[in-house]
């Protein structure tokens, strides 16, 4: 099958989403398939790269992981079979305490923390809709990066809603609630981008 034999306006679960062998990636969002932007630019890369070692080192002998796309982190709502799992992201980066939501195929569950850095090809339609879904699925702090435009925020889960932080740049020193004592400096994060 290529990716050019799917009926786009059709609903998919991860039963199939995992029998699918083309080049393209995807994600599933609410059934919908949703294609990943082309490769991202190395700037995007760099950001993600970062802030994955720098909460790998922080984890290290703690009892979480981290992990960096392409990773697969599936969202049940109703049952944990994957005929019924209709939603499929791949988080730039994600953070999992509760390890018993990893498997071989990546996490069955909500994690604790996602990173999603934006890259030019994302658009608004995909970021609302992520934004639904961790929300909903109960995921603790959700930080979007701007490498473009050098701004982060945190929406930190509180009672079931995100509250969302104001804006940090380079200056500022991004604390987690779920990881404490963990800091990210936006100076050293953003110090090679070059603004496009």
């Amino acid at each position: 099958m290529q990716f050019a034999d799917l009926d786009l306006e059709k609903s998919y679960t991860y039963a199939d989403y995992f029998k699918w062998k083309f080049e393209e990636r995807v994600e599933l969002i609410k059934g919908k398939i949703f294609k990943m932007s082309p490769a991202p630019n190395r700037f995007h890369q760099e950001i993600a790269g970062i802030i994955h070692v720098r909460l790998w080192l922080f984890l290290e002998n703690r009892p979480c992981k981290v992990y960096e796309a392409p990773f697969d982190v599936r969202i049940p709502r109703k049952s944990k079979s994957d005929k019924n799992i209709i939603t499929v992201l791949q988080p730039d980066v994600c953070v999992i305490c509760d390890l018993t939501k990893l498997d071989n195929q990546g996490c069955l569950g909500a994690p604790e923390i996602v990173v999603e850095v934006l890259s030019p090809g994302n658009n608004a339609k995909e970021l609302k809709k992520k934004y639904e879904v961790y929300e909903e699925a109960g995921v603790l702090e959700y930080w979007l990066v701007s490498p473009q435009d050098q701004w982060m925020r945190v929406y930190t889960l509180v009672e079931g809603k995100f509250k969302e932080s104001p804006y940090f740049v380079a200056g500022d020193i991004v604390t987690s609630s779920v990881l404490p004592g963990f800091e990210l400096n936006l100076t050293d994060l953003f110090k090679d981008i070059t603004p496009q």
